[in-house]
Order: C-alpha cells, then sequence, then structure tokens
C-alpha cells in the first residue's frame, strides 16, 4: 500500500506569484522559480494538512538514488518537509542552497 496519492496540477505560486504548469512526469510540490511551497499535505498527495503555511527551502540534501532533495521549513508551523527537486528547478537556486547549512 503506498502512501502517495499522485496529484500533478497547475498552480499560482503564493510566495512569486508566477503561475505553475504541471511537471508530467510526477507530482508538482513546488514553484520551480522560487522554490517555495505549500504545507498541504500531511502524507504526498492527501491535501489533507490544515496549516496551510509557506513551504520555504532552506537547505539541499544529495541521495543517490533521488538526486538533489530540498528541505523545507513551514514559515508557520517550523515543519520540516523534503521533496525531490524537479527537473525544471531554477539551478542558481539550488545551487545557492547546497551552500547554506541546515539551520536549527
Amino acid at each position: 500500500m503506498s502512501n502517495f496519492t499522485v496529484i500533478d496540477e497547475e498552480f499560482e505560486c503564493e510566495n512569486c506569484g508566477k503561475h505553475v504548469q504541471k511537471l508530467g512526469y510526477s507530482c508538482r510540490n513546488h514553484c520551480p522559480y522560487c522554490l517555495h511551497s505549500k504545507h498541504v499535505d500531511i502524507m504526498p498527495g492527501d491535501r489533507a494538512e490544515t496549516c496551510q503555511g509557506t513551504l520555504e527551502p532552506v537547505s539541499l540534501e544529495i541521495d543517490s538514488k533521488k538526486g538533489y532533495v530540498i528541505v523545507f521549513r513551514c514559515k508557520k508551523c517550523g515543519s520540516i518537509r523534503k521533496n525531490k527537486a524537479a527537473e525544471d528547478d531554477n539551478m542558481d537556486l539550488i545551487i545557492d542552497l547546497s551552500t547554506k547549512e541546515f539551520p536549527s
């Protein structure tokens, strides 16, 4: 049984205001322009989270299977979430994140 609900939808980024297209090969989780996300899921794709805060990219991890993994911190509740970087993410911002240590 999978805890992953596939939802790949367009949205307007609440951080930068840009229109974000569907990803097409997986689920779109964050804005490719500013890398911010919204705290909407408890389990991936369930849209059951009541917080609805802004997930700010704070760090980057490198996973041998997933590649770049963006670490987010919710500005509202402080929760930490992680998501694989997408192929169309702003690589300059990914590189900037790679130089930051995870904030405590």
